[in-house]
């Protein structure tokens, strides 16, 4: 289950709207004969996969599966069938599927004579697919808010100059993090102050895939020049009537409607209190760099927070090193 968690990781940002399941077959004898990891949408589930791969080997074979093997079918036939028809005799899962269309699979594997387990190293796998699972129980996307800042909590000095406070390897990690979601969210003000790309880049070079790219410009500011509309990822504009204000969870509830499970805000300090002070914001990652401006704008604008009783408690859940930079992550209690 532990490999099965791996693969589970390793396909972050590429399934959506399906889940990141990751599966493992072993034999009778110990020996791993398949395994695989969900496709792009409309392509194979980690189970048939990992089916393939096994071929005869997974007739009285064990699978470990992030996931309850869906039992339903929409672009592709049920897993369970497939699992049922390749006579593997026991199926271990580590957390049940919470969306009603496709679960029932563990059920149906029992009355077909397959003996199966629930809860396997749940938790390691429930975080692997922390994303997904959220958003498919409230139907909107997770939404991780990344921001880089000064000891001091500054995001830019006083002249307004930001590149770079953090280090070309906190910065890659940001990459890192760009290509497991399905969307990059920035508002118009980080647009027009830094012509961000927003896309995914590597050491060589553009990614393949690349995140949906949405830019929050309520009165249609957005040049037409702008490297977000470059052509080099898929770009949307949310704009509001008469130049308004955008509905911040309208636009999450339309971006989940299509497809979009887990963003990344990458936005300024006045989108990032936006969205914390709607209550929008699951995880916090803050790269905090080994410096000092003592002025400059804050890495947070207003959140609808007034006094020290009404603020936002996070839960640390990692801090590490990247490059000299500390790299802290933090879920926000009751999100």
């Amino acid at each position: 289950m532990r490999r099965a968690v791996r693969l589970s990781l390793a396909a972050l940002g590429e399934t959506s709207p399906n889940p990141n399941v990751g599966c493992v077959l072993v034999a009778p004898d110990g020996t791993v004969v398949g395994e695989g990891r969900t496709a792009p949408a409309g392509g194979p589930h980690a189970e048939v996969r990992a089916l393939a791969e096994a071929g005869e080997r997974a007739r009285g074979a064990t699978a470990y599966v992030t996931l309850e093997p869906c039992d339903h079918t929409g672009r592709t036939g049920p897993c369970t069938r497939a699992l049922i028809a390749a006579g593997v005799a026991r199926v271990v899962v580590a957390v049940r599927d919470p969306n009603p269309v496709a679960a029932g699979g563990l059920d149906t594997l029992r009355a077909a004579g397959i003996v199966v387990e629930e809860g396997v190293l749940a938790d390691a796998a429930r975080a692997a697919m922390i994303g997904w699972l959220t958003a498919v129980g409230r139907g909107t996307p997770y939404v991780i808010w990344k921001f880089a800042a000064t000891l001091d909590g500054r995001s830019a000095a006083a002249d307004g100059t930001s590149q770079w406070i953090t280090s070309p390897e906190a910065r890659a990690d940001v990459h890192r993090i760009r290509a497991g979601v399905d969307a990059v969210i920035a508002g118009i003000g980080t647009v027009l102050a830094d012509d961000p790309h927003l896309t995914v880049r590597t050491a060589d070079g553009p990614a393949a895939r690349q995140p949906l790219r949405v830019v929050v410009d309520g009165a249609g500011r957005i040049p037409a020049g702008a490297n977000v509309l470059d052509g080099a990822a898929p770009t949307w504009v949310a704009t509001a009537p008469d130049g308004g204000r955008v509905d911040l969870s309208g636009m999450l509830r339309h971006l989940y409607d299509q497809g979009v499970r887990t963003a990344l805000l990458e936005g300024g300090p006045t989108l990032a209190g936006a969205f914390l002070a709607e209550g929008l914001v699951d995880r916090v990652v803050a790269y905090l760099a080994p410096k000092l401006l003592g002025a400059g704008p804050a890495a947070l604008g207003a959140a609808g927070i007034s006094t020290i009783a009404e603020a936002l408690t996070l839960d640390v859940v990692d801090l590490a090193m990247v490059g000299p930079d500390v790299r802290l992550t933090a879920t926000v209690k009751g999100a």
